[in-house]
């Protein structure tokens, strides 16, 4: 591909990642995604058209609202910037194509659940759903798609039979249902072996921050684990070459 479509390619990211922010801050409120205009979160003033431009727009503006001055937070440019990067990153290593297009949007999804989780500890059943559906459904053939069908099956089972086992265990809620939707995702994704890695991987991530917040409160040591479990799914699937090659010199 030439340098001018990747370079549309991460603004067609980037304008995404615009319209994910929107997601991240209206959805946890039960608001309408469409109506009203894009708007100030502070003084309510509809934003210009210039005023949302992806990336651009936070950098002319200094960070701040056009009309009442006040900041504007850093998640709307780093969003709009993962979000470009994530759509450029796929594309990269699928090549321009279909399955491409829905693998690239489910990351992106999981990018918004995360940044959702991380804020409200809440994860909506919309957008849960709609990346494991295109997961599942971006394939390059019909036993493709079986095959990521099946393997969201299996790791939405195990998760099931996890979390009834060890809410036995400890006598409450282990985990929710969109673990189980996040887990059936990553299986369709990245296959049973990779999965399985990302799953490792994730808690090795997860580690250092559950060891900061040992010695908080009960309420506050409830880490968000989604975004590790994204970050994890992510990393794996961009090197899975390298981790299939580890696993195999490990396991001979």
């Amino acid at each position: 591909m030439s340098f001018l479509l990747y370079a549309l390619i991460f603004i067609l990211g980037c304008s995404i990642g615009s319209f994910l922010n929107v997601l991240i801050v209206r959805i946890p409120k039960d608001e309408s995604v469409v109506f009203p205009a894009s708007h100030c979160v502070h003084c309510k003033t509809p934003l210009k058209p210039w005023h949302n431009i992806p990336l651009f727009s936070w950098i002319f503006l200094r960070g701040r609202c056009a009309f009442c001055g006040k900041p504007i937070s850093v998640q709307y440019p780093l969003v709009e910037l993962m979000g470009g990067i994530i759509f450029l990153a796929v594309f990269v290593k699928m090549g321009f194509t279909l399955p491409a297009v829905g693998i690239a949007v489910a990351f992106l999804l999981l990018l918004t659940l995360s940044v959702i989780d991380f804020y409200y500890k809440m994860v909506p059943d919309s957008l849960n759903l709609s990346a494991l559906t295109l997961a599942v459904i971006s394939a390059y053939s019909l036993p493709m798609l079986i095959e990521q069908f099946v393997n969201a099956l299996i790791f939405a089972g195990a998760f099931s039979l996890l979390r009834f086992y060890l809410s036995y265990a400890i006598k409450k809620e282990a985990m929710g249902e969109a673990d189980i939707m996040i887990a059936a995702t990553m299986g369709a994704l990245l296959g049973v072996e990779l999965t399985l890695a990302a799953i490792f991987l994730s808690a090795l991530l997860a580690l250092p921050a559950m060891l900061l917040l040992r010695d908080e409160t009960e309420e506050s040591k409830q880490l968000p684990f989604i975004p590790f479990l994204a970050m994890a799914t992510w990393i794996v699937y961009m090197f899975d070459t390298q981790v299939h090659a580890y696993i195999g010199a490990l396991y001979g």
